[in-house]
């Protein structure tokens, strides 16, 4: 380590310039996480500098989060978390943005439906009907399990009867029903296999159980088989969460030869596959056909996760999820925990604008629009980033994943920082990774909350500054 700090013997040293240098060699892993700094005396006697600008620099990295003093045994480098201080810089990024102007800012960052779309009249007369019918129940009733009516549509709109009504828990969405399940079923250094890269919610929430994260790549069509099974051989894995269709952010969907043996290889190993049914009511390209691994599970290996928030509106938070019977209890108890249960009145809400029709009706309306944007994105990013960008069509969703060429020198990172200067905003791919650095090459667009104008010039905006 000391040959590395032997470059700040030349010129007059501060105890800042100390403390830049040892936290940029902590970055770049020249000093590991946990390796022990040197002692305050012998740094400043190697630098020529009295002790306390060696006090001054360490306290300095301590504040910042890149090192820690153990007293009686001395001050240790300690390697910050880049995912979780991204997620905060880029939380509040948007945060602001959105509170304030969003009106200034081309959003690619949306990942769901536009409001601009939704009959608000339509579902307003559904909430009358639903008060006229019910009155203070709607308000004051609540069910646990959810609202019997909504469950029982679910079951014979989406599942023609397969699933039993009993058997569906309504949820807050899909966030909530992933730490659910979480909560229900995983223990303390539980081993978890996730897609990579993956829903970045999903990642907090298996750190927060202090699970094991096993990653595997995303190939075409799902992850790859063979290596899937090599993993499951060396541990012993709890479950596999995945996204079946239109991934989070790659953008892939599993076919139906590639679930069918998944599903196998959970009979065989005994784990248990949380399915996060993301977007897979938006298929664009004929050649994808919808199955879930739960309507092909045979086994009750499959934990079936479906938010209606990204599709309908964001702010009637409801989702719904479907257990395997062994962990039925347990499951319906974490609900219960967490927040007894969710919105009446949307619930019974919700029942009816499912039953008169209106879900159907409105789905079919976002595909005709959403795959005119889907189209006209793919042709702006195959003209203008076509030299800087590899990408594959996912044939469906809100979004495009693009990796940036070997050839481009800019990383994700600083493209969001500096395409949020120029009124762009975009995910860098940092975030979807459990090594923040293997996404550096990535980042994801959307089309959802855009216009076609805003899209080329956004995407033009992109290839300005991949170009500098």
């Amino acid at each position: 380590m000391n040959k590395y700090l032997m470059d700040l013997r030349k010129g007059k040293v501060k105890y800042l310039m100390i403390e830049e240098h040892i936290k940029n060699l902590i970055d770049k892993n020249k000093i590991k996480d946990g390796e022990k700094l040197p002692a305050i005396r012998e740094l400043a006697r190697i630098l020529k500098v009295n002790n306390i600008t060696i006090v001054n620099a360490y306290k300095e990295l301590q504040s910042k989060g890149y090192a820690v003093l153990k007293m009686g045994s001395g001050t240790y480098a300690k390697k910050r978390d880049i995912n979780r201080n991204l997620n905060r810089e880029y939380s509040r990024a948007l945060k602001r943005i959105f509170s304030n102007e969003i009106g200034d800012y081309i959003d690619f960052t949306g990942e769901t439906s536009s409001g601009e779309f939704f009959q608000i009249d339509l579902f307003k007369n559904v909430l009358n009907e639903v008060l006229d019918r019910d009155g203070s129940r709607a308000l004051i009733y609540q069910e646990p399990l959810g609202y019997e009516g909504l469950r029982k549509s679910i079951s014979d709109v989406f599942w023609k009867d397969s699933v039993n009504p009993e058997d569906i828990l309504i949820v807050s969405g899909a966030q909530q029903g992933i730490d659910v399940v979480s909560k229900a079923i995983l223990n303390t250094d539980d081993s978890v296999i996730v897609e990579k890269p993956t829903y970045s919610g999903a990642l907090s929430v298996f750190k927060s159980r202090r699970s094991e994260i096993i990653e595997i790549p995303v190939e075409k069509n799902g992850v790859n088989v063979d290596k899937l099974e090599k993993i499951l051989q060396k541990n012993n894995i709890k479950c596999f969460y995945t996204m079946s269709y239109f991934q989070n952010p790659s953008g892939i969907s599993y076919d139906d030869d590639k679930k069918k043996q998944i599903l196998r290889l959970a009979e065989i190993y005994n784990f248990y596959i949380i399915e996060d049914d993301y977007l897979s009511e938006l298929i664009y390209d004929s050649n994808i056909k919808y199955n879930s691994f739960k309507s092909l599970d045979h086994n009750d290996r499959v934990i079936y996760i479906k938010s209606f928030s990204k599709i309908f509106l964001p702010g009637i938070r409801i989702g719904y999820l479907i257990p395997p019977e062994k962990f039925r209890e347990n499951i319906q108890n974490s609900k219960i925990n967490t927040d007894i249960a969710t919105s009446s009145l949307m619930q019974r809400a919700l029942d009816l604008y499912i039953r008169k029709g209106m879900w159907k009706d409105y789905i079919n309306m976002l595909n005709i629009k959403y795959k005119d944007m889907y189209i006209y994105m793919g042709k702006c990013i195959v003209k203008y980033l076509n030299d800087k960008v590899d990408f594959t069509k996912p044939g469906g969703g809100l979004h495009f994943y693009l990796k940036i060429k070997d050839s481009i020198e800019i990383d994700s990172i600083s493209l969001f920082k500096e395409a949020k200067r120029r009124g762009v905003l975009i995910t860098p791919g940092s975030l979807y990774y459990k090594n923040p650095s293997e996404g550096k090459k990535y980042f994801k667009i959307g089309f959802s909350h855009v216009s076609k104008e805003n899209i080329k010039r956004g995407i033009q905006i992109l290839n300005s500054l991949m170009t500098i």
